[in-house]
């Protein structure tokens, strides 16, 4: 039996496994301190149980996660038949010294060795200390447009 969407055995999924390496930056969704949603780009990295950003200490999300940590990750293709990894959970702020190490592994995955390597010689003295975003997803859901589709359309082809 196929694995339902909301369950976090779908990270096992080879279309789960391929996205969460995949060098297209997340969208990531958080509610603002004003109460209205946003969603940013950003680059992440999967250590295999937490999704994990890298953002500056003022960055406008730090203080709405503060407030309501309650978020939401899409990670998607560019090309047909689109493959989309939808994660939810609660995100986890630290504050690190220095560059935070899942942000450095995603500039080298994101730019490669030599340019990435840079990239963080450049973050390094730009910020002494960074913001460190762990989201441990809590709900999981694969479309792929050709085994699963997003529920509206699931229901259309089922009549």
């Amino acid at each position: 039996m196929a694995t339902k969407q909301g369950d976090i055995a779908l990270l096992n999924d080879p279309i789960a496994k391929e996205l969460l390496q995949s060098t297209i930056p997340a969208r990531f969704a958080y509610v603002g301190t004003d109460g209205t949603p946003r969603v940013v780009p950003i680059w992440f990295h999967w250590n295999g149980k937490q999704v994990v950003l890298g953002t500056p200490l003022t960055a406008p999300k730090l203080k709405a996660l503060a407030k309501n940590p309650k978020v939401a990750l899409t990670i998607d293709t560019n090309s047909w038949p689109h493959k989309v990894l939808q994660i939810r959970g609660t995100a986890q702020i630290e504050m690190v010294e220095g560059v935070v190490d899942e942000y450095a592994s995603a500039a080298h995955r994101y730019f490669g060795k030599d340019q990435g390597r840079a990239w963080v010689e450049q973050a390094k003295k730009m910020f002494s200390r960074m913001g460190r975003i762990s989201i441990r997803p809590e709900w999981v859901s694969i479309i792929d447009f050709e085994n699963r589709f997003p529920s509206a359309i699931g229901a259309a082809m089922s009549r």
